[in-house]
């Protein structure tokens, strides 16, 4: 029964269930009587393992365990010991302001969903929101549904009608009053129609992604600047919880990141991050670690991959190909030499065939669409407006981060209705790219050889393309070409975001080697690390953070692979590739190496790049050596950049994690495995579980192999669909696609114990061995020299904790194993380390069922005692005995609770925050008696 219970309406949960399984019942219709758990059965009496069997299904059925936290119970994701790190420092603020800043890959989703989690779970918060792409909204909406139990609703241009249709609402209430959790479009709320709204009725718990984006730096567009607005306002709400996320904080330029830090506390801007005592006192509010730094953390290791192998792969253009490529360029610089005085049509045409040159270095098919579709920037006005548009289509600007538009060809026809011959011109030119498909795109050729030799090598690779009729083009012919010995994929903007994730989960599931082939719509939050090893960049990107995150979707944590690999295919006599080689990519890889992290290109790369292309448009050189590099500002760019990676080197020392210390992250971890059961323990309990459900297991380096087909109907019925058959169980993560990892929250492991814990309650479920799990047992063993009695217990706790509005009332339970020397009227009580050893003792002799049955009749049978207030009562003889004890091993349970959560929130007491309230629930439940007794010398079994 819950704590939510009231007069005439009872809500209850069943043991070990979880939230989803809580049901209301109505008193005045429904008869309820108190629950008590029959004592245990002597004609079922079970094998030596059944206590440990039972307490550790549980551990793992349990949803509100006792600890210092009240949400990782009910987590279907078992956190990193240095992932607990971001929430203990969230738990020592009244209010939460945390900027995540730990590098790609690590885990930082999973940090900021689990300080929400716990904020949500102990009432400190009431609602969520996180702001981020709607290309990764989806991504959020799943994460917080599966691992954190958390329903949130998708706020975006194409589900508000739905959700306003849907939402009861007063007058004056929005759909943030209605729906308590949202995964909202940083862009789509941003307008100052929808944002004034969002702002009062935003709820008290906001997580904003790639954070970075959203503060101004002094050089970025009206997009970021809005989303600065935004947040700003949003945080000038002063006890409202705020978690920035982001790998890039400083990004080179201090303007923007004293915003970035300013949004947590007005007066962080203004420490004096070279002293000390500044930084300091932004560690409290601040985590930013490398790889290096948690890969191994607490004597654990995390594994990433140990290298990312890169490296160049050439080709040069086909006859017809470089023919068509010079005519194209004289055209554009006909174009730019030709334009009238109008400026603004000159910037038009600029943008044009800046276009055009860069779908010509895509692909034909590319290159055709683009001679075919209007140019994006033709009805400007100015020539400011001209730019934009062109920036925004043309190059990869940091703003398009948060853009859906990042694969769509940007067009090249900015000719007049009536200029027939131009645009005659311009059809020929298209003819003349359609033509080159396949057989004339000794590009095309490269890319099956660079997927063949990485296929070649057990790497299965994702390829890049800048644009959608590019990535259809490369995947066809890759299917053609790869034949049986590879499934090919294709995901591109064309899709919804759920459509994409479905499409790589088919393509993922089906066996055999894979390749997908993508834009940049799957560069940035999407994890692909499960079923690729390898990025082939088919098109260079004009921002190196995209080709960092196109490789980031397989370098990161979770990758089986011990190395991944990256290929960049480059034109060797294209001047566009070589431009952007050598300008941005070559000089990003070789930061990135140096500095073991990837810095962002400095704002004024656009501008070199323009100056760039307009000198390769103007003048009359047609090869890299004659374009004059330093003169227009590449070299400042390096030392810009090289400005930038120092500031960046020098920040991953001041700002490193010190306000909590690993000893406090190891307290706290060995507290939270004594509440749900270590993974030693989890392993322990599959094993036997498995053997006694009449399955085979077969050790393997990584831990064991089980057969699923001999197990029972009911069992086999609930283990997760589509896995390796027979099923492998890994020690240690990642682990591969459809096998099973040796810890709670994995759902084969749950699964086993709700069988197990079903099947000892329950006599009527199917069990195929003699070894079924049992409430009782007596054995011989040389582990004890006198009578033991091992006891199952589960003791609950009612919470109250100090919240805004009140008082928030939860449950916890913990299942004890606790054991005494003697009899039960002079009890002898064993140290917990006893206890353990008591576990895996093994029978030494045979026990008469007779006399194990006699002996549970004379401690379970049923005595009526008069209490101190007169009243009679009736309970077993055992209970007689012990429920004193059990009841101070309660009263103990309540307030080691009670200390543990005021422990992790020591620095908020003061505010009340960490306030609790724990009354112990009793008595305990006795859900198993196991009796070991002295081996008889000379006797064996």
């Amino acid at each position: 029964m819950l704590p939510e219970t009231t007069p005439g309406f009872l809500v209850a949960r069943p043991l070990g269930g979880g939230d989803d399984e809580i049901a209301g019942i109505l008193t005045d219709l429904e008869t309820v009587t108190p629950a008590t758990f029959p004592p245990p059965d002597a004609d079922d009496a079970g094998n030596s393992v059944s206590a440990g069997l039972l307490r550790t299904a549980l551990r793992v059925g349990f949803r509100a365990t006792a600890g210092p936290f009240r949400s990782l119970a009910g987590l279907a994701v078992e956190p990193r010991p240095y992932q607990l790190v971001p929430l203990l420092m969230a738990l020592r603020q009244q209010t939460v302001r945390l900027l995540i800043a730990d590098d790609v890959g690590i885990g930082k989703t999973i940090e900021a969903s689990l300080i929400a989690a716990e904020l949500l779970a102990q009432g400190t918060a009431t609602g969520l929101t996180v702001l981020c792409s709607p290309a990764l909204a989806e991504q959020w909406q799943q994460e917080l549904a599966e691992k954190f139990r958390i329903d949130a609703e998708l706020v975006l241009p194409s589900t508000v009608k739905r959700l306003h249709k849907n939402a009861v609402l007063a007058d004056d209430e929005s759909i943030f009053h209605y729906y308590r959790h949202t995964v909202v479009s940083t862009d789509f709320i941003k307008s100052p129609a929808r944002m004034k709204e969002f702002i009062q009725s935003c709820p008290d718990l906001v997580i904003v992604d790639e954070a970075h984006t959203c503060v101004a730096d002094g050089s970025t567009g009206g997009g970021r600047t809005q989303r600065y607005d935004l947040i700003r306002e949003l945080a000038g709400k002063a006890d409202r919880h705020l978690l920035l996320v982001t790998a890039t904080p400083h990004s080179g330029k201090d303007e923007g990141f004293r915003n970035l830090i300013g949004l947590l506390d007005p007066a962080l801007p203004g420490l004096d991050l070279n002293d000390a005592k500044g930084r300091d006192e932004l560690a409290r509010y601040m985590v930013q670690r490398r790889r290096g730094d948690i890969r191994k953390y607490l004597d654990e290791e995390t594994k990433f991959p140990s290298d990312r192998e890169t490296h160049e792969e050439r080709y040069y253009l086909t006859d017809d190909y470089r023919k068509l490529f010079r005519q194209v360029l004289a055209y554009a610089k006909e174009t730019i030499r030709g334009a009238s005085r109008d400026q603004v049509r000159q910037r038009v045409r600029y943008w044009s065939v800046l276009a055009l040159l860069r779908a010509l270095a895509s692909s034909p098919q590319a290159a055709a669409a683009t001679l075919q579709t209007r140019a994006k920037s033709v009805g400007s006005e100015t020539t400011e407006e001209a730019d934009r548009l062109g920036r925004a289509t043309v190059l990869d600007m940091a703003e398009d981060e948060a853009s859906e538009s990042v694969d769509v060809l940007p067009g090249a026809d900015d000719l007049k209705d009536d200029d027939h011959t131009e645009r005659a011109r311009l059809l020929r030119f298209a003819k003349q790219a359609g033509a080159l498909a396949g057989k004339g795109d000794s590009k095309l050729t490269k890319v099956k050889d660079v997927v063949q030799g990485l296929l070649a090598d057990g790497y299965d690779p994702i390829v890049f393309c800048r644009f959608i009729d590019t990535a259809e083009y490369v995947a066809e012919h890759l299917r053609t070409a790869l034949g049986t010995a590879a499934h090919v994929g294709c995901v591109t903007g064309m899709l919804p975001p759920s459509e994409r994730e479905a499409r790589i989960g088919e393509l993922s599931a089906t066996e055999g080697r894979h390749v997908l082939v993508a834009t940049d719509c799957l560069s940035e939050g999407v994890n692909l690390q499960d079923a690729f090893q390898a990025v082939v960049h088919y098109d260079l990107a004009w921002n190196p953070t995209r080709h960092e995150q196109r490789e980031g979707r397989v370098d990161r944590f979770g990758q089986p692979a011990d190395k991944v690999r990256a290929v960049t295919i480059i034109g060797a006599d294209n001047l566009i590739d070589e431009i952007v080689m050598r300008v941005l990519i070559r000089k990003h890889e070789e930061i990135r190496k140096s500095l073991g992290v990837s810095v962002p290109v400095p704002n004024s790369s656009n501008q070199v790049v323009e100056a760039l292309m307009e000198e390769l448009l103007t003048s009359g050189g047609e090869t890299w050596q004659q374009l004059p590099l330093d003169g227009l500002g590449a070299g400042d760019l390096h030392a810009e950049w090289e400005s930038s990676a120092a500031k960046e080197r020098a920040s991953r020392t001041k700002f490193a994690q010190v306000g909590i210390k690993p000893d406090e992250v190891a307290r706290e971890l060995a507290e939270i495995r004594a509440s749900l059961g270590s993974s030693g323990e989890i392993e322990t309990f599959t094993r036997e579980a498995l053997d006694a459900l009449g399955s085979s297991l077969t050790n393997q380096e990584y831990g064991f192999t089980a057969v699923t087909a001999t197990l029972p109907n009911g069992l086999r019925d609930t283990l997760p669909p589509g896995q390796a058959q027979p099923l492998p169980f890994h020690r240690a993560l990642p682990v591969p696609r459809r096998h099973a990892h040796l810890d709670r929250t994995d759902p084969s492991i749950g699964a086993i114990a709700r069988y197990v814990l079903d099947a000892a309650l329950d006599r009527t479920i199917p069990w195929p061995t003699s070894e079924r799990p049992s409430r009782f047992g007596v054995m011989r063993t040389h582990a004890v020299q006198r009578r033991t009695t091992l006891l199952l217990t589960r003791f609950r706790m009612h919470l109250e904790l100090s919240v805004k509005d009140g008082k928030k009332p939860l449950v916890a339970e913990e299942a004890r194993v606790l054991a005494f020397r003697g009899k039960p009227d002079h009890p002898g009580w064993l140290s917990q380390d006893e206890v353990e050893a008591l576990l895996v003792a093994q029978p030494d002799g045979n026990v008469a069922p007779d006399f194990a049955r006699d002996d549970l009749d004379r401690l379970l049978a049923l005595e009526t005692r008069q209490q101190p207030d007169g009243l009679e009562q009736t309970k077993p003889r055992l209970m007689w005995h012990l429920e004193p004890a059990l009841d101070a091993e309660a009263e103990a349970l309540a307030e080691r609770l009670r200390d543990s959560h005021a422990r992790v929130r020591a620095a908020a007491r003061q505010s009340g925050s960490s306030k609790i309230t724990v009354t112990a629930n009793k008595p305990a439940d006795l859900l198993g008696v196991y009796i070991y007794l002295p081996a008889v010398p000379g006797v064996t079994s």
